[in-house]
């Protein structure tokens, strides 16, 4: 029996990245996990790629109509939940003085307004003994050039998780931040090469890709960008009896980055 055995889980953006590490992790803990997308065929690999007590729903956590559509799907087949992640995260860079209205609506719709309404429409299928993860970021805590809208968003998550934590006292329900640092996953490869997490029409160079992410390693105190699967790890704690006195706090998986 797996420290997750029973449970039911939903992850945001489960498709991808630290999503999919997250979501076969928790299978392979005991969990049935729903994981979402927005890109259909990102989906359905995911899922053949898990393999067993995973079901993929598609849809846009930035539009509530998808959302609804999503929690009514969980509460038909499941008839609860008692893990929610909150993942799903974009990021898009400009630098001050080059940041457009529809990139901002964009990235804080996702990151924020997406974070928000899942948690929201999913609190009526949780019960007491709830976990309620929200991916954060050393963003929150950092400045970049060219990353302030980003970072913003990541800022606000962290925030939302301290007062939810006081609206969700006597509930049995925790909320704690996960943020990772840098991390191998097909986003960063994205924003480091193109500029948005999001995949686009030009082709990721390898090379560059392999030499951006060096040069990031160097300011890690590990000396090295991160794996997903570590990223995971500390999910599960999260989401575990492990973590049974946590709610309101921030738990870093970033090799010291944010730390010194």
């Amino acid at each position: 029996m797996g420290r997750l055995a029973e449970k039911i889980v939903l992850i945001t953006g489960g498709n991808s990245g630290i999503g999919l590490a997250s979501a076969r992790r928790f299978v392979n803990e005991g969990a049935f996990v729903f994981i979402t997308g927005r890109r259909q065929e990102e989906l359905d690999h995911a899922v053949a790629e898990i393999g067993h007590d995973v079901r993929g729903l598609q849809g846009d956590v930035s539009k509530l109509d998808d959302l609804d559509r999503i929690m009514a799907t969980i509460r038909e087949e499941k008839g609860r939940l008692d893990i929610v992640f909150a993942n799903a995260g974009i990021a898009e860079t400009a630098p001050l003085g080059s940041i457009t209205e529809a990139s901002f609506d964009k990235v804080f719709a996702i990151n924020v307004k997406g974070t928000l309404f899942t948690v929201q429409k999913a609190l009526p299928l949780m019960r007491a003994g709830g976990s309620i993860i929200l991916t954060g970021s050393t963003a929150g805590s950092k400045g970049a050039p060219a990353f302030s809208v980003y970072h913003a968003t990541k800022a606000a998550v962290r925030n939302l998780a301290r007062s939810w934590a006081l609206d969700l006292k006597g509930s049995g329900i925790r909320v704690n931040v996960l943020s990772p640092g840098g991390t191998i996953t097909p986003g960063l490869a994205n924003v480091l090469t193109s500029g948005s997490s999001t995949p686009g029409d030009r082709a990721i160079d390898a090379a560059q890709r392999d030499a951006i992410f060096a040069s990031f390693a160097t300011q890690i105190p590990l000396g090295r960008i991160g794996d997903a699967a570590e990223t995971a790890a500390v999910a599960v704690f999260l989401a575990s009896e492990d973590s049974s006195y946590m709610t309101g706090g921030e738990v870093f998986v970033d090799g010291g980055f944010a730390q010194v």
